[in-house]
């Protein structure tokens, strides 16, 4: 008997790549909560045209994770479900920061880099310069902060206005704390061998270029599934499931049912033992005697769990930061109040506002004769600005105030939902790799019969904790 823990999007695809794997195994999803999806949540008025949606919205169809969705996307019969967003959309090339008190088209061509374009003070094409004539680091990185290594290689100005506000779209998060290997790892890691980041890539695409496109052909024929190549063939920026993103997880959870998996939600997850070859699990005041257990859910809860038999195991589990992030989801029965359409704006963290960004949901997708924007607020910064314990109406009237100075949309949305959603994305900042190796290689050698995926460890985005599950359960051993 085997159990997963969570019901979030990476516990359902963790029940799926199981089930694949090991189709007479028995196995239960427990999840604490009174639904499945986790995060993910679309809260659907389609009798008056729109969606909210308090967590992810879109997924990027571009790599090998993203490929690894669309094939499962594909295997539960949703692929006609699909809306895309193509690389000519509005949507996806009218992206902005708000900074020096107005809105700043960011650059979607490469004449764009040519050019002087506000915030920045000189083309952007001047960065490229720098990381020629910057050098190596004065002494070897293993890591560093997102933010110290952009500055180093391209100037100050991007890593204020590109990277920062990049991350408050991505996680949340403070690029002066976050680990320059969630996002740029393979630019890191030529800067430190080659002295450079566009060195490093000369270097290596003269080395490697048959090599790789012997790889990559391989790579082609092995994984890549018909909606992979329709979303290449489309040219597709982002995507969506119709009726909002929370219809994956529903029919994920849908498709194992129907395969005879319970799903328990509601539970109380009581105590975990580990004895030998087997852990005890007790849920709902039941102990269960299994063979292995798959955790999904965030490491700071696990870590409560293995606290009394590992504390050690504990203390790194808990030393991954999580941040809360409120959501607004805001509905106007008006077409059209935007002065510019695009994806939306992000604040960088210089600008010194309480928000991190606003997305046009309606011009993204279709809304009917609504306008429908969601604003994301606090993240690293959610205490200095909205202490611990803020109330919905002072967080509503701090968001309206920055939706009507940013956006000159003086009236009242016609509806509303606060999402007000704790410890909700967790923080890669420097040295996550090396603890993230540190707790899979004590649960190796402690022989602990628990295997771990989700957002805590391999990524943040959809696509990334999709992919977490099924590695990480095909790794397992019956």
């Amino acid at each position: 008997m085997t159990a997963i823990l969570g019901a979030g999007i990476s516990g359902l695809a963790a029940g799926h790549y199981l089930l694949r794997k090991t189709p007479t195994l028995p196995f239960t999803i427990y999840e604490a909560t009174d639904r499945i999806g986790g995060w993910i949540r679309s809260d659907r008025f389609l009798d008056n045209g729109f969606v909210f949606e308090a967590g992810p919205r879109t997924i990027r169809p571009k790599g090998p994770a993203a490929n690894n969705t669309l094939q499962l996307i594909e295997d539960l019969g949703l692929a006609d479900e699909v809306y895309s967003i193509s690389s000519n959309h509005t949507a996806a090339r009218n992206r902005m920061i708000y900074a020096k008190g107005k809105l700043n088209l960011l650059p979607n061509s490469l004449g764009g880099l040519l050019k002087t374009v506000p915030p920045f003070t000189k083309p952007l094409y001047f960065a490229a310069f720098r990381d020629l004539l910057a050098g190596r680091s004065k002494t070897a990185l293993n890591d560093e902060s997102m933010y110290s290594f952009v500055e180093r290689r391209f100037g100050k100005e991007i890593a204020d206005y590109a990277v920062s506000s990049m991350l408050c779209g991505i996680c949340a998060g403070n690029a002066k704390e976050i680990s320059v290997k969630f996002l740029m790892k393979d630019l890191f890691e030529r800067e430190q061998r080659h002295g450079g980041v566009l060195l490093g890539l000369l270097k290596e695409g003269l080395q490697n270029r048959n090599k790789k496109q012997s790889e990559n052909v391989t790579k082609t024929t092995t994984t890549v599934s018909s909606l992979a190549d329709r979303a290449k063939a489309e040219n597709w920026s982002i995507y969506s499931i119709r009726g909002g993103l929370q219809t994956l997880p529903e029919t994920l959870a849908d498709d194992l049912r129907a395969k005879g998996v319970p799903i328990v939600t509601s539970t109380k997850f009581e105590e975990l033992i580990f004895e030998r070859d087997q852990v005890v699990l007790r849920v709902d005041g039941k102990e269960q005697q299994l063979r292995h257990i798959v955790s999904s859910i965030p490491s700071y809860k696990l870590a409560k769990h293995v606290q009394k038999q590992h504390p050690q195991l504990a203390s790194s589990l808990s030393s991954i930061p999580f941040v809360d992030v409120c959501v607004i989801n805001l509905q106007y029965r008006e077409a059209d109040l935007l002065k510019q359409d695009g994806f939306g704006f992000l604040v960088p963290p210089i600008e010194n506002l309480p928000i991190l960004g606003v997305i046009f949901d309606s011009c993204c997708f279709d809304m009917d004769d609504n306008t429908v924007l969601t604003v994301m607020m606090g993240g690293a910064w959610f205490e200095k600005w909205f202490g611990k314990n803020p109330s919905n109406e002072h967080l509503l009237e701090i968001a309206l105030d920055n939706v009507k100075k940013i956006l000159h949309i003086e009236q009242k949305p016609d509806s509303y939902k606060v999402n007000l959603l704790r410890k909700c994305i967790p923080q890669y900042t420097v040295g996550h790799q090396e603890r993230v190796k540190a707790i899979r290689d004590y649960i190796e050698q402690h022989r602990l019969p628990i295997v771990l995926c989700g957002a805590s460890y391999d990524g943040v985005g959809v696509n990334d904790v999709i992919l977490s599950a099924r590695t990480n359960v095909e790794k397992m051993k019956f």
